[in-house]
């Protein structure tokens, strides 16, 4: 209350004029008898509307003021809902839905390279480690691809162990030659305790035209990840 009083003290006088006009007629009244009474009750009602007014301007300032609050406080929930919608909670990737919306877009303006790769035996970490360990070795996992991709592209998280990386604008060799970067990364991160062997990935890339639909593009590339996983994981296959 001292900081909203301190507010409404410093702000400008809306009623300066009024009060000038009320401080000459309390000087009349003091000098001239004959107007006495009849300025007196002039005085007494004009005080009383000027000290309404001035209250219920106060009013309406601190009810400006609690409105624009609220609002503040509303867009911070939209942003925060947003972020929700479109992002993995565990991992702050962008989630599924999120991934097939960019990745959509992307492919009606340009040539767009979409990897899917997949954590090798994840199964076996969470059976031996607990599920506690494999959610640390998919945060890992997301940490060290933006690590290593930066801003450039669109990381995602589509599936349990499954995830996704959207670049434009590259070639299918460029695509190929990301994706062997990114197995690599992977194999070399270390990953906190109980976890003490190294974590491999298997990754399939499809290499797509401008036009085509995601579901081509992910179709591509899943069965370029399966192969991958049959030529023995660890490894990165490129689609037809």
């Amino acid at each position: 209350m001292r900081a909203v009083s301190a507010v409404a003290s410093d702000a400008p006088d809306l009623f300066a004029s009024e009060q000038a006009a009320l401080d000459a007629a309390r000087a009349a009244h003091a000098g001239n008898g004959d107007a006495q009474q009849a300025l007196g009750e002039l005085l007494l009602h004009y005080e009383r509307l000027l000290r309404e007014t001035r209250r219920l301007v106060q009013r309406s300032d601190r009810a400006e003021r609690n409105m624009n609050l609220l609002n503040l406080r509303l867009q911070e929930l939209a942003s925060q809902l947003e972020y929700r919608a479109s992002h993995d909670p565990l991992t702050g990737a962008l989630n599924r839905a999120a991934v097939i919306e960019h990745a959509s877009e992307l492919l009606m303006q340009e040539d767009v390279v979409l990897i899917v790769l997949d954590i090798d035996h994840f199964k076996q970490v969470n059976d031996t480690f607990g599920h506690p360990a494999g959610d640390a070795v998919i945060q890992t996992v997301v940490c060290c691809l933006s690590e290593l991709l930066g801003d450039g592209a669109a990381i995602g998280r589509v599936g349990g162990e499954e995830f996704s990386v959207v670049w434009s604008g590259l070639t299918a060799t460029e695509g190929r030659l990301l994706a062997e970067l990114i197995r690599a990364a992977i194999e070399a991160q270390l990953h906190p305790a109980p976890i003490f062997r190294p974590v491999t990935a298997s990754v399939g890339v499809s290499w797509n035209a401008r036009g085509s639909t995601f579901e081509q593009a992910y179709s591509r590339a899943d069965q370029a990840l399966y192969r991958a996983k049959r030529s023995g994981r660890n490894c990165v296959c490129l689609s037809d």
